[in-house]
């Protein structure tokens, strides 16, 4: 299984730099890191990264997250997966531009 993470593409830039991120403001103004499955990462651009042009989606691995992911309910009863630790780059498989078209955001192939 793989879970994506969006980013700014700054947000991404930093967490590359300093080798893991406690996650975007509003990660942290809810005590985790949210992540997506395949199956909900396209909503989750739509409707929390609408216009945004300087996205990067990174996939990442829960295997070796342990015990800190959590998946809870959320968008309409949906189980996401919530970090409860920081994001680090050991959990990263891969990253890609998440590039903005006309009819909305264009995603790579997704596992």
């Amino acid at each position: 299984m793989v879970i994506y993470k969006i980013f700014h593409a700054p947000e991404w830039d930093a967490m590359q730099t300093a080798g893991q991120t406690d996650g975007a403001p509003v990660d942290l103004a809810d005590g985790f890191v949210h992540f997506s499955t395949a199956e909900q990462v396209k909503e989750t651009a739509s409707r929390h990264f609408a216009g945004a042009s300087d996205l990067v989606l990174v996939a990442a691995n829960p295997a070796t997250m342990g015990d800190a992911l959590r998946w809870e309910a959320s968008r309409g009863g949906a189980e996401f997966p919530h970090l409860y630790a920081p994001f680090a780059m050991v959990h990263v498989l891969w990253s890609r531009p998440l590039p903005l078209d006309p009819g909305g955001h264009r995603f790579p192939d997704l596992v």
